[in-house]
Order: structure tokens, then sequence, then C-alpha cells
């Protein structure tokens, strides 16, 4: 199952009194309900500043698996809500807008993958989680940005591994492991639209800025960072570097909490190869916080899945969870 962002299947958003205090009734709905606000760092300022969770898709999956919550509003994409509702198959999962997919998870369909992995039976699969349930289903364990380097490493060096969907992040954990490993040809749209001459460009006017760069970009542009790493390994190198300025190439959403944590810094989000001068995914960008407001008012649109896809896809994600602990990540 797919989840594609269609604007022309949206509602009409409902118009709010502009009297209401949103971030108050969103506060006191928490409480009244019981419910806890994920927001993943790519999400809109407004809604990381109301959230009770904050974090990478690493972080974010082991908060859904310990939070103590009945309802669970998770600002992000849909495989990151599915994520929660298989860890809490009896909760109450809301995400604000339906259509908040992934071009990644999209470029994995199911039914071409499972072809894909009969053609390599003596392979375990390594699937990032930013996928849909049914891959997940056809996994063996999943990673993210954050955990995928060691959780390759801890596999026996004579383990053929099957990596999907991201062949960017696949093949910089294949260089970094030395491991070989047969990729999918999957990636992520906003990390793929960075422009190899306009970094380039940008470094040579701000020599003193360090470029830094999530492994879902192309390898070319890998190439040039001073620092790769997962969104939460980014904000942290921000706050612990002695540079004053940084050129950032991931989703622009990370720049609040970076400009949060070290407002005497500079942050410059690199360059796309449009005319656009973000960079943006526009799958995230469909949450909004009024629809985070109605969504949690009325506990509607609820993440529903069969049992037979949760008990399937469950498994991989918890030994995920197992090794990361383990890692003490």
């Amino acid at each position: 199952m797919l989840y594609k962002a269609n604007q022309g299947d949206q509602k009409k958003v409902e118009a709010l009194d502009p009297s209401l205090d949103i971030f108050a009734a969103i506060k006191k709905l928490k409480k009244e309900k019981n419910a806890v606000i994920l927001a993943h760092y790519y999400q809109e300022g407004d809604i990381q500043d109301v959230a009770d969770f904050i974090g990478d898709s690493l972080g974010l999956s082991q908060e859904a698996a310990k939070t103590k919550s009945e309802i669970i509003v998770f600002a992000g994409v849909h495989f990151m809500a599915e994520t929660a509702k298989i860890l809490n198959p009896n909760k109450k999962v809301l995400l604000p807008d339906l259509n908040a997919g992934c071009s990644l998870a999209d470029s994995c369909p199911p039914d071409k993958f499972l072809a894909f992995k009969k053609k390599y039976p003596d392979h375990i699969v390594i699937t990032y989680i930013n996928c849909s349930a049914e891959i997940k289903a056809l996994s063996d364990i999943i990673c993210t940005s954050s955990n995928a380097e060691k959780i390759v490493r801890s596999l026996p060096e004579n383990q053929k591994i099957i990596f999907a969907p991201d062949k960017n992040l696949g093949r910089y954990i294949s260089k970094q492991t030395g491991r070989e490993m047969v990729l999918w040809d999957g990636s992520c749209m906003v990390h793929e639209i960075f422009s190899l001459e306009k970094i380039t460009k940008l470094k040579a006017k701000h020599p003193e800025a360090k470029f830094i760069a999530h492994p879902e970009c192309e390898e070319a542009v890998l190439q040039l960072a001073d620092y790769i790493g997962s969104t939460t390994g980014l904000l942290n190198f921000t706050k612990k570097d002695s540079a004053q300025t940084f050129i950032v190439a991931t989703e622009t959403g990370i720049l609040h909490q970076m400009e949060k944590e070290s407002p005497q810094k500079t942050f410059i989000p690199a360059p796309p190869n449009n005319n656009c001068a973000c960079n943006d995914c526009p799958h995230m960008k469909l949450n909004t916080l009024e629809k985070l407001y109605i969504c949690l008012r009325d506990e509607s649109p609820e993440i529903t899945m069969s049992v037979d896809l949760i008990e399937r896809s469950v498994k991989p994600i918890q030994r995920m969870l197992e090794l990361s602990a383990q890692f003490g990540l």
C-alpha cells in the first residue's frame, strides 16, 4: 500500500476561530485525552514547539515503543505513524494529514520488492525505516540512518545482504563498512535535489563554513561534506563543533532546532537544483499546526492496520530496537 500526497484529495481545512490560542488549546487537549505528540525534525517550527518529543526516525521509534499515553499524534509522514501503530497496536495513532506520504517509501512497491527479494534467497534483508509496513513485513531487520552502519557491522562478514530502499544510504554504508550489498534502486526526492555546482559555489562564498550532509544525499555531494550523519547526528555536530557557520544538506525543518540550540551560529540550507530557494519535503509540510489541533480534537484521521500486517512487520522493528539498545543508541 502506497501513500502519495495528493492535493486533489485534500479536504478543505476547517476555518478556526481567529481568537483561538491554538498552542494553549493543544496543550489542554493533550492533558484531557492523555495524548502525546511526536514530531519529526522536518516538521514546521510551530509543530516542533508543541511536540512532547522531537527526533529522527530512530528516536521517534524508541519513544513510540515506550510511551504510556493512550493517544499518539504523529506529526510526520505515513510510514512513521504506521511504525508507531505497529509498536502500539492497542493505542490510537493519529496523523494530521493522511496524504503525508514519502517519496522514498513510494519508490519501493511491495510486489516488485518481493520479486526482487526472491532473486537473492540467501540474503538477509536490512530495510531503512523509510518504507511502508508491507516492506517492513518482508524484511529481517529495520534500520535508520543513525544505526545502519552498526547493524550491518553486527552481521557475520560472510552474510549476504540486501539493503533497501535507499540506494544512496546503502552505498554510503557499504563504503563505510567495506561490505558489498545488493541495493534496491530507491531514493528520497529531497536528498537527491541538491545541486553540486551550487553547493561548490556556496562553499567558495563562505570558506569559513562547514558543509554537513545526510547520507541519503548522492555520493558526489557527500564527497564534499565535512561531516555526514543522521538528522540527530547533524544537529549534535553543529552544537559541539567550533565552526560558526554551517551549510546543511538535508530537509530545512532541522534548521529550526539548530537555530534554537545554537542561536549564535549561522545555518545555510544547501541549494537545490531547481529555482526554489528551499528544499522542503512537500509530504512533511502537508501537516500544519491547524491540522494537528483538529486531528487531536476529533481524534481523526486514525491509522488502522490489519492484525496480520502488524504481527509480520513488528518483528524486524523490534530487532532494530534490540540492536540499538545493545549499541547504546
